[in-house]
């Protein structure tokens, strides 16, 4: 369920808290936070809370049961601990999840796609992701397991997004003349741009396997290559505070940066209160963080939230 107040923020930076407190990260470093940075590129941003709460709540009500999450994660053998923390954490809260595996795995049920390289992984888990369900999903979250995610707080975000348009939103940033979704923070596809990659995918001059340079581009970097053929193009997702919402850094590394450049407010500093994903995450702060998001709440408190978003049927999610 979404929170409207800073008590959602509160929550994380209690487990960002928790996260330094276990780990005892080293030593601060001055960072930009998660404020808006100047790029070239379209800003998309979170609907406000007026929007919302102007809708009737027969529109709420289908608005929350028309946005369907399907979750891709891709793993490696080498990070089994991440890859149960993922599974017994955030990846309940999608609609549907699976993870893809470079190689077949015994301990977990997963996809196994038979190729180390990540590029390789990204395009066979996005081509058997659309054979499989684009008649069922309209939006798609791909993950790497180091990710954490709050899928209430993605599905919020797109409430107001047309899936049936060709663009695809996370955390941009400007390589050159690319501009790219860094794969870090998870990226977002709508079933449009989906379809569209479908379709380049088998196009090797567009979208080589290979990538057919001598040097290696990032699997993050080769995917916007592709869509950009396609006509689909990457969109920085922000908070109605112009806030960044994907991050590709710890909810603690930004507490650090935030206590360095903004101690008298670090809260603002630090995260957007609508944050959707934090990243670079040890398997035990998984379960850290599902504390502080979903579990703490303070005695005698209510929560009227416009909408909720219910868990998938079967979930044993928290």
């Amino acid at each position: 369920m979404m929170s409207e107040s800073s008590s959602f923020v509160k929550g994380v930076v209690l487990g960002g808290v928790f996260c330094m407190l276990v780990t005892l990260l080293g030593h601060i470093k001055v960072g930009h936070g998660t404020k808006a940075h100047h790029h070239e590129h379209h800003h998309i941003q979170a609907p406000n809370k007026e929007d919302v709460l102007n809708l009737s709540e027969a529109e709420r009500m289908e608005l929350s049961k028309s946005i369907r999450v399907y979750c891709i994660i891709l793993v490696k053998p080498k990070a089994l601990g991440h890859w149960a923390a993922v599974r017994e954490t955030w990846s309940k809260h999608c609609d549907k999840a699976e993870f893809y595996s470079s190689e077949d795995v015994r301990v977990f049920d997963s996809v196994a796609l038979n190729t180390n390289d990540m590029w390789a992984m990204m395009r066979k888990a996005y081509k058997i992701t659309y054979e499989r369900y684009k008649d069922e999903f309209n939006w798609f979250f791909l993950a790497y397991p180091t990710t954490f995610a709050i899928i209430e707080n993605l599905k919020y975000f797109l409430l107001r997004k047309d899936p049936s348009q060709p663009f695809y939103i996370g955390h941009t940033v400007k390589s050159g003349d690319l501009e790219y979704v860094d794969g870090e923070g998870g990226i977002v596809l709508s079933i449009e741009s989906l379809r569209r990659l479908s379709r380049v995918l088998e196009d090797p001059d567009k979208c080589p396997e290979q990538g057919g340079m001598i040097w290696k581009l990032a699997e993050d970097k080769q995917l916007a290559i592709c869509l950009k053929y396609t006509g689909a193009f990457a969109e920085n997702a922000e908070d109605s505070e112009g806030k960044d919402v994907f991050n590709t850094k710890a909810v603690s590394t930004l507490i650090k940066e935030a206590m360095a450049t903004h101690p008298q407010q670090v809260v603002d500093g630090c995260c957007s209160d609508s944050a959707i994903t934090f990243s670079g995450l040890a398997a035990n702060h998984m379960h850290v963080m599902m504390y502080g998001v979903y579990r703490l709440r303070p005695y005698g408190h209510t929560y009227s939230d416009a909408l909720v978003f219910l868990p998938p049927a079967g979930s044993d999610n928290d």
